[in-house]
């Protein structure tokens, strides 16, 4: 460490050499100081003013709702989606108004046809010939007892059926000329000399004069069937469904 006496000396010898050099002398660069230590923390400054809002819409694009656009084109309809399931019951509706009055008439006015005719017999009806009665069980003019054919006066549907009781076979056909060449055949065979019910039946569409009428037929009777003496009951029914007026 310099005392000062030593400083002033040099300070004197400076200023003197200072002096001399005036004219053309040449001082050399000093080296940089030290670092300085680091000064304290300033204090806090006062809150700055409020900024402008921003343009979202510059900002984040899309954010922002436009316009609402022109309405498009409808797209093609879609496929059929599955049925749903059905749905509740729901209440009933009110009565319906009364309908018109209805055009029957008096019963006695409408149409009527029926019939019911029987054959009791021991004999065997004979085969391929119209099966004749002895008695009815419903008078009617619409079927001959001797001839046995039953002859359409009013136009519509029938129906026909019979029944046969008889302790051997029997085969019936249920004929009519409005079948053309068709045959309905019925058949019981009957071999154990039982009593027996064979029956048969058809609705059949009739015009006016078309008959109507039961033929036995051999098939696979045996044939001492026709020498058979015991009882034999066959009935034949017919009856109006409605009629067609044709």
């Amino acid at each position: 460490m310099m005392s000062g006496y030593s400083l002033s000396v040099v300070g004197v010898a400076l200023l003197l050499s200072l002096g001399r050099c005036q004219n053309g002398c040449f001082v050399q660069d000093g080296t940089p100081g030290g670092k300085g230590t680091p000064g304290r923390d300033g204090r806090q400054g006062a809150k700055g003013e409020k900024g402008e809002p921003a343009v979202l819409d510059a900002v984040l694009p899309g954010v922002l709702k436009g316009m609402k656009g022109s309405r498009g084109v409808p797209g093609d309809m879609g496929p059929k989606g599955l049925s749903g399931d059905l749905g509740p019951e729901g209440p009933s509706g009110p009565p319906g108004a009364p309908g018109p009055a209805g055009r029957g008439g008096d019963q006695s006015h409408q149409h009527r046809a029926a019939f019911s005719v029987s054959r009791t017999d021991i004999s065997y009806p004979p085969y391929r010939r119209t099966l004749t009665y002895n008695s009815a069980i419903t008078d009617s003019s619409l079927i001959s007892l001797t001839s046995g054919i039953f002859t359409c006066s009013i136009p519509g549907v029938y129906y026909f059926v019979f029944h046969s009781v008889a302790k051997v076979g029997m085969c019936l056909y249920l004929n009519s000329d409005a079948l053309g060449e068709r045959k309905l055949g019925f058949c019981d065979y009957n071999s154990r000399a039982t009593t027996q019910v064979l029956s048969g039946g058809v609705v059949l569409d009739l015009s006016r004069g078309n008959k109507v009428w039961l033929e036995p037929f051999k098939d696979e009777q045996p044939e001492n069937v026709k020498e058979d003496k015991k009882d034999k009951k066959i009935v034949f029914n017919g009856f109006l469904l409605f009629p067609t007026g044709k």
